[in-house]
């Protein structure tokens, strides 16, 4: 995969993480999913991905409800 592609599937991902969710479960899964996409396309762990993906939109969608 060339650079270029990468980084426009991990800024993909990334805005993803916009998606907040309605309920903690929902934000859990989708900062899950675009962790884990984030983490494959750049060549990292996809379970590190899950968990910081995961852990940082939960986090983002409680402390900024009016941006979800």
């Amino acid at each position: 995969m060339s650079k270029i592609w990468k980084y426009a599937c991990a800024g993909i991902a990334a805005i993803g993480l916009a998606a907040c969710g309605d309920t903690m479960g929902e934000q859990a899964l989708i900062g899950a999913g675009a962790g884990a996409a984030t983490a494959v396309v750049l060549g990292g762990s996809a379970v590190a991905g899950v968990v910081a993906g995961s852990a940082v939109n939960v986090i983002y969608c409680q402390e900024n409800p009016g941006k979800c």
